[in-house]
């Protein structure tokens, strides 16, 4: 497995308005690497945090059948809109995942909602609740315990997540994920993406976050 590759942070498909003050999706390129690397056409691909659909629509570009879920009512409705397989989407939560019709599935890749160590408010209820970061740790493993049932035997579960600076101050966010998922998945490693754009680089970095690169956790449902 490769330990680092160089891609860039390039969002191709276009939005509506009312997103892009919180464009927060992945780039295609990352869905496209993992899916030529982990996957075949025919395949299902499952993405827990649906977003904007990135992991969706590129899966269907790809000949493989997307499955999703989306807590936030207004993108599931634009991912709904534009999906092939429109039934393959489901507004609901991932901590609810073994209760909707999703079958064993080859491929998952998704991006958890990010939350600094010292915010209050709980990112998996699009912060409409109080939470904490322990609580949010919990939750993550919680909802990766579901994925595992829906997984197919040896197959592979991705997560892009990246540390988070603010203020001088580091929540080391993706090692805490790591940690916990470790604790239900096979552990087989992380990539490193690094991220590159045409623009100058920004105070927080090509990626965001105070960063230039992510980290893909590779697992395995063994």
């Amino acid at each position: 497995m490769r330990t680092h590759i160089t891609l860039p942070n390039v969002r191709r498909r276009k939005i509506p308005e009312e997103f892009k003050d919180n464009d927060n999706r992945f780039a295609e390129s990352l869905v496209e690497y993992f899916l030529e690397k982990y996957t075949k056409k025919g395949d299902t691909v499952l993405d827990i945090f649906a977003g904007l659909g990135t992991t969706l629509f590129v899966a269907e570009e790809m000949g493989r059948i997307p499955f999703g879920v989306e807590y936030s009512e207004t993108r599931y409705i634009y991912i709904k809109e534009n999906l092939q397989n429109k039934e393959n989407i489901i507004h609901g939560d991932s901590l609810k995942l073994l209760e909707y019709d999703i079958p064993e599935c080859d491929f998952c890749i998704a991006s958890p909602i990010y939350m600094n160590e010292d915010e209050t408010e709980n990112p998996y209820a699009a912060y409409t609740t109080e939470g904490t970061y322990v609580q949010y740790l919990e939750d993550t493993r919680k909802i990766y315990s579901n994925v595992k049932k829906k997984m197919k035997p040896n197959s592979k579960i991705v997560i892009e997540v990246s540390n988070l600076k603010k203020g001088g101050v580091v929540t080391t966010l993706a090692w805490d994920i790591g940690k916990e998922i470790s604790k239900i998945l096979n552990f087989e490693g992380e990539i490193i993406v690094n991220w590159t754009n045409n623009n100058t680089e920004k105070a927080d970095g090509f990626y965001g976050y105070g960063y230039d690169h992510s980290y893909c956790l590779v697992f395995s449902n063994n």
